[in-house]
């Protein structure tokens, strides 16, 4: 890995931080994709519920891009923004930065993803989010 690929984290608090285990791994320690995709949705959900005032369901990945490779043992730390609302949909950005050799603090970031969700009713039919005054 360069020195260039090497970052801090976000000066602002996570909306989710795990470590992978072993059995999010391949038998090498590499974490799949598909786990670090799920988590990335849960991440994304946050804010799009907190901003909805209720239900989401996801509706779109708009982008995904896997920056660096993620190992059992990495702390992942998870920053998701909303970056547009719409009618019924919310959009979020989600970064992913992975905490490595933590006696020598290497941070990286591993993932950066966009996200489409959609504001449900009780009966999962899209809904009007709220305006922000109403919050």
């Amino acid at each position: 890995m360069s020195e260039s690929s090497k970052t801090s984290l976000p000066n602002c608090m996570p909306t989710l931080r795990v470590m992978p285990m072993p059995s999010d791994a391949n038998i090498h320690g590499d974490v799949f994709g598909g786990w670090i995709m799920a988590q990335v949705d849960i991440a994304g959900a946050v804010p799009a519920a907190r901003r909805a005032n209720g239900r989401v369901a996801t509706i779109a990945v708009n982008s995904f891009l896997f920056k660096q490779p993620v190992f059992v043992g990495d702390l992942l730390s998870f920053y998701a923004e909303v970056i547009k609302v719409g009618n019924t949909s919310i959009t979020v950005s989600v970064e992913v930065y992975a905490e490595r050799n933590r006696l020598q603090a290497d941070t990286v970031k591993v993932t950066e993803a966009t996200l489409t969700y959609v504001a449900t009713d009780e009966h999962r039919k899209p809904r009007a989010i709220p305006p922000l005054d109403l919050l």
